[in-house]
């Protein structure tokens, strides 16, 4: 029980040399479903969008490809994280395409109307109050703005890691949402145009939402 509370520990929030490699596993082990959620939404090249919980800054370094005349914002409130994503993306740093920023979710360090996009990978079922970081996404993102939130795992997956999930889920801490939840998550926080994407086989979602234009 100790060696899976330090794993969840780590993969929640990173931390000393342990943390690092955690993070850069991250970034290779995540790489297939980032793609796969990300090809369900549409950047523009002059899109400014926010990473939250950018973790090794894999994501964001994809998403600056989408965005050649944009900018990328990553947030992680793992300092880890931060220096990880920071050394991926220096040289996009240098040209001023990317910024890497140390925060919360629950009070991202940015003003209302900023964001294009958001996307939020392998990271939502961590948050510590999961409707309120919704919101404060749907704050900072521009009217018409959109939402991606891509996981690895949902509740009712047909995969053997969903399954040991939804067993184990309290000893955990994980927030597990089937992908109707997930639908009812976005509903609730005011969030418009809502499509839940799923592949079971593979266990993987990708919930869409966007903000109402004004």
């Amino acid at each position: 029980m100790a060696t899976i509370q330090i794993s969840t520990n780590q993969c929640q929030k990173p931390s000393g040399w342990l943390g690092r490699l955690i993070v850069w596993n991250m970034n290779s082990r995540h790489s297939k479903v980032t793609d796969w959620g990300l090809s369900h939404i549409t950047a523009k090249p002059q899109d400014t969008i926010l990473d939250v919980g950018c973790g090794g800054g894999k994501t964001v370094s994809k998403l600056a490809a989408t965005a050649p005349q944009g900018k990328v914002c990553g947030l992680d409130y793992s300092d880890v994280s931060v220096a990880v994503a920071k050394k991926l993306n220096a040289r996009l740093i240098e040209m001023g395409r990317v910024g890497i920023h140390e925060g919360s979710v629950s009070e991202l360090p940015f003003p209302t109307d900023t964001f294009d996009l958001v996307t939020a990978v392998e990271t939502h079922f961590w948050w510590p109050d999961l409707p309120a970081g919704m919101r404060e996404i749907l704050r900072v993102l521009k009217p018409g703005g959109t939402l991606a939130i891509i996981a690895e795992i949902y509740k009712g997956a047909e995969t053997r890691t969903a399954k040991l999930a939804e067993k184990h889920i309290s000893k955990i801490g994980m927030k597990f949402l089937s992908a109707d939840e997930h639908r009812g998550l976005f509903a609730d926080a005011g969030y418009s145009d809502v499509r839940i994407v799923t592949e079971s086989g593979k266990g993987w979602i990708c919930g869409i939402g966007k903000k109402l234009s004004t």
